[in-house]
């Protein structure tokens, strides 16, 4: 399987965008890197960078970018408000699909040397590529900043991993990068109805890890409070794995404070929003908005959007678009600058659709694909479809009863069965392309060659093989279809009776996907040559239909006894 790294470089420019495009755009010089965004800052001067692809090829293009920067940025005349302190300042690795965190790190280490060797530039290696324990921390490697590096390069204790130990006139121009790998890190940025740094940064000081340094009353003009080492002791803040400070954002005119949540599964986003927001109410403050910078992962969003309609007692069983709806106007991801999920989640922007080709298209098209000479899709993709509509029916009413007045101790229940709904219908939507994609490769099977005997042989497995999925993807739509009437059959019983000939419809179309997959399963049956197989599986399949047709007829009973 192949394997996806991320990369994230954060470059030291972010108002000259004629330097910006050629930049980030050099990455795209290498075959199978996907350039996924480009996110600036004026206030910052800072521009993320966010690009996937084969760790090989994602090395090649990280190169590419940080010599062009390099070339192009001049560190000796920058000024942001960001800490930075090089021309590419961080370069990190983030391990996406089917690579380990140490082959990451591996990686990490290849560029670091490169970059060091070829370009002449000093590297740190932080996170999980840090060589040692005081470099994990990217605020241990940054401090002092551009201005510190003619001192800090020739201190011992702070050697580059790779590159030149000295602030030669190279490296006054392009200043020092850190390259780490590191899971998935999202810079948030929350904004305030104040234009105070200061008390943004107690809002910060609050909710980051580091907390703040104690002082004798706990007033800010007590005196520091410090170990018998004489180092200052600190009050920890709210959440593990936060870092946070506030400023002033020109740009915008008003303050924000600025985080980097290094963790999403010990402090998710939005618990640092709601604590965010009690902090600073009890300041006197508001927020107001919020914004991501650069790619995140849908599952911060989807946790949002679920954790948000939880408080609202609504119900989470509806479909993730949605529920990232939810989230964006919750959080003000929208406030100052539109939001596009499918531009900034990451997952949706790795999404080609190549795989789904039907169930994207709108219901017109597929109507007249189904319609048209092709072959494809055909009884098996709609029996899937109509399973799909069917538990939508089914998981509407549910939705509806969670929201009904006067049920409203009963929204979780409800909630509960429009997820199991919403799973089945996922389940089944894959499906009405994967019946499509199966007789695709039994046709596929037949085109191969059988000029010898071992061409014959190997064909001959291809299309045997290629047969018995034919047959298991409409009986996977049968299982599914049936087991999703548990939905129809609940709400036809006690959901909203307003919509109980919806619940109705719903088990009617599931019985048709039933009936309709089986006859799939029994045609294709007939190419198999594998009798043990085709008798167990007609068997099950002609179970599944007698236990369909009277879970429907319940289910009708029900329907009809309760229409005025």
């Amino acid at each position: 399987m192949k394997q996806l790294v991320e990369c994230v470089p954060n470059i030291s420019e972010g108002r000259d965008p004629e330097k910006i495009k050629i930049i980030s755009q050099i990455v795209e010089d290498i075959d199978g890197v996907k350039l996924l965004n480009v996110d600036p800052g004026k206030a910052t001067n800072r521009t993320v960078i966010t690009f996937v692809g084969e760790p090989k090829q994602v090395i090649d293009a990280a190169f590419l970018l940080i010599q062009k920067a390099q070339e192009l940025i001049d560190m000796s005349k920058h000024t942001g408000e960001h800490p930075r302190m090089g021309a590419t300042d961080v370069c990190p690795l983030v391990p996406i699909a089917n690579i380990s965190m140490e082959e990451t790190v591996k990686w990490a280490h290849k560029l670091g040397e490169r970059v060091g060797t070829e370009l002449g530039i000093p590297i740190y290696h932080y996170e999980a590529a840090a060589k040692e324990e005081k470099r994990k921390n990217l605020a241990n490697c940054r401090s002092g900043e551009y201005e510190g590096l003619s001192k800090k390069l020739i201190d011992p204790q702070w050697k580059p991993d790779f590159g030149p130990a000295e602030f030669n006139k190279s490296v006054e121009k392009s200043g020092v990068t850190a390259i780490s790998a590191r899971d998935f890190l999202v810079a948030y940025n929350v904004n305030l109805n104040t234009t105070s740094t200061r008390r943004a940064n107690s809002v910060a000081f609050d909710i980051r890890e580091a907390g703040r340094i104690k002082r004798e009353g706990g007033k800010i003009t007590g005196k520091i409070i410090k170990d018998d080492n004489g180092n200052p002791l600190k009050t920890p803040g709210l959440f593990k794995a936060v870092k946070g400070i506030g400023w002033y954002i020109e740009e915008y005119g008003i303050a924000q404070i600025s985080y980097n949540l290094t963790n999403i599964n010990i402090s998710p986003l939005h618990e640092v929003f709601d604590k965010t927001c009690e902090r600073a109410h009890v300041r006197g403050m508001r927020v107001t908005g919020s914004e991501l910078v650069g790619l995140v992962p849908k599952k911060v969003l989807i946790d949002a959007g679920r954790h948000f309609l939880k408080k609202q007692k609504r119900s989470i069983g509806i479909h993730e678009s949605e529920i990232i709806k939810i989230a964006i106007k919750t959080l003000g991801l929208d406030e100052l600058a539109p939001f596009n999920p499918k531009e900034r989640i990451i997952e949706y922007m790795l999404d080609t659709d190549e795989n789904k080709p039907l169930v994207n298209m709108t219901i017109t098209d597929f109507a007249n694909e189904t319609a048209s000479e092709s072959p494809a899709p055909g009884g098996g993709s709609i029996s899937a479809y109509c399973g799909a509509m069917g538990v939508s029916l089914g998981t509407m009413v549910a939705n509806l009863s969670a929201h009904k007045r006067g049920w409203d101790d009963r929204w979780e229940e409800f909630s509960k069965w429009a997820e199991k709904g919403m799973a089945y219908q996922r389940t089944l939507l894959d499906l009405v392309d994967e019946d499509t994609n199966s007789f695709n490769k039994i046709m596929d099977a037949f085109r191969l060659p059988k000029d010898s005997e071992d061409d014959k042989a190997k064909r001959a497995e291809a299309i045997q093989k290629a047969t018995k999925n034919a047959i298991l993807t409409p009986f996977k739509v049968m299982e599914t279809a049936y087991n999703s009437m548990e939905v129809m059959r609940a709400m036809a019983d006690f959901g909203n009776p307003n919509s109980v000939t919806d619940a109705g419809v719903g088990a009617l179309c599931a019985r048709t996907a039933v009936i309709g997959a089986f006859l799939n399963v029994k045609i294709n049956c007939g190419d198999c040559e594998d009798n043990k197989f085709v008798e167990d599986i007609l068997k099950k399949g002609q179970q599944l239909v007698d236990d369909c047709c009277k879970l429907e007829e319940d289910i009708m009973k029900i329907t009809n006894s309760k229409i005025k």
